[in-house]
């Protein structure tokens, strides 16, 4: 009896007895990677076995109010990788906050508008076509406010648009770096052909004030160390992007998709390293498939050049062993749905150094993945 009144008592407290109880709608990923980097001058390969986890919830509260948290593994001073790396002896691995966010969806604008305040993924913030100027592991810290999206992230057909501020960083002693981020995209069809086109344009304010030297001398930004220095860099990158898709057949559909991002700061503000003609970045990309049911594969190859002040250390993280920028070359990949929830997949990475004294030197990524969502 005691039992029974506790859980009474305790379904109550949640709101199980309202007919607007919130739905939680709980969801996570499971990701085992084997990894194996393979440079030009080394005969020694770098072997790494990680794992990527990522469980939440996102509370659908009332029509107006939703919600989401997410737990994933990683480390605290990599915003744009949820990658731990199985070492150190049996070692209890990280668990940190990756999302937690508001989502205010009014009414009186017909649901239309979605007002997020917190901590989200990427590509549900922002307009995403690929990772040429962000990684997928990044979540965007800040306001947002999205028309052309649903609740869960999503394009609508039609036009969008978003306008964001970001905190990168918060330092009593002086001017806090801040990302505006402004966008606007339009999705549709022509004939049996989808379509999508975007511009976008990222302001990072006081971004090159955060540069400070750890005990090795070496140049600290926002928590951790990139490949390049950025002491006295500005970017104000503008990016175009979109994709042209159709079907072969009722079950493989294909996608030719592409990105150009541009860096518009002034030669005057920017410390060159290579050249005053290097802040040019593009890729290009074929996807063939779709792995959504079990028996279904997809497979897709892309060309990728980064100039080295084109975009900033948050693209992505895996290209030429974390080198960001100054970076030319392709990545060829397939998944396979297993069972069902289940998928396998590989992924190769040639690259190497546009200009410098490694850009004859080639790199080598194989990435042999298995992954579980539920």
């Amino acid at each position: 009896m005691k039992k029974t009144l506790f859980l009474l008592g305790l379904a109550t407290a949640l709101g199980f007895n309202n007919a607007q109880a919130v739905d939680w709608n709980w969801k996570g990923d499971i990701r085992y990677r084997y990894q194996s980097e393979i440079k030009q001058d080394n005969e020694h390969s770098r072997d790494r076995h990680r794992i990527r986890v990522r469980f939440g919830v996102t509370p659908w509260i009332n029509e107006e109010l939703s919600a989401g948290l997410r737990l994933a593994t990683g480390n605290d001073s990599d915003p744009i990788s949820r990658n731990q790396t199985l070492e150190n002896g049996f070692s209890a691995k990280n668990i940190m906050l990756d999302e937690a966010y508001i989502n205010y969806h009014p009414m009186f604008l017909n649901g239309d508008v979605n007002i997020l305040l917190g901590k989200r993924d990427i590509a549900k913030t922002l307009f995403i076509e690929k990772d040429l100027v962000w990684d997928g592991d990044l979540t965007l810290e800040g306001a947002t406010l999205q028309y052309g999206k649903d609740t869960d992230g999503k394009q609508k057909s039609g036009f969008g648009a978003i306008a964001g501020w970001y905190s990168l960083d918060e330092d009593k002693a002086k001017s806090d770096p801040y990302l505006l981020a402004f966008q606007g995209a339009y999705k549709g069809e022509v004939s049996d052909l989808g379509f999508d086109l975007g511009v976008g344009y990222y302001d990072f304010v006081h971004f090159d004030l955060d540069n400070d030297k750890d005990n090795d001398g070496k140049v600290n930004i926002l928590g951790f160390t990139p490949v390049f220095d950025y002491t006295g860099k500005d970017f104000n990158i503008v990016e175009f992007f979109g994709s042209l898709g159709g079907d072969i057949t009722e079950t493989v559909p294909w996608k030719l998709y592409g990105q150009y991002a541009f860096n518009t700061a002034s030669n005057s503000s920017i410390n060159y390293a290579i050249d005053n003609n290097a802040r040019d970045a593009y890729l290009i990309g074929l996807k063939i498939g779709k792995a959504k049911n079990p028996g279904q594969l997809e497979g897709s190859a892309e060309y990728v050049h980064i100039e080295e002040d084109a975009v900033t250390i948050f693209t992505d993280s895996d290209r030429n062993a974390g080198r960001s920028t100054n970076l030319e070359g392709f990545k060829l990949s397939t998944t396979y749905h297993l069972v069902q929830n289940m998928t396998v997949g590989a992924t190769y990475m040639n690259f190497q150094d546009i200009d410098g004294s490694k850009k004859d030197q080639t790199q080598h990524l194989l990435q042999a993945d298995v992954v579980v969502k539920f």
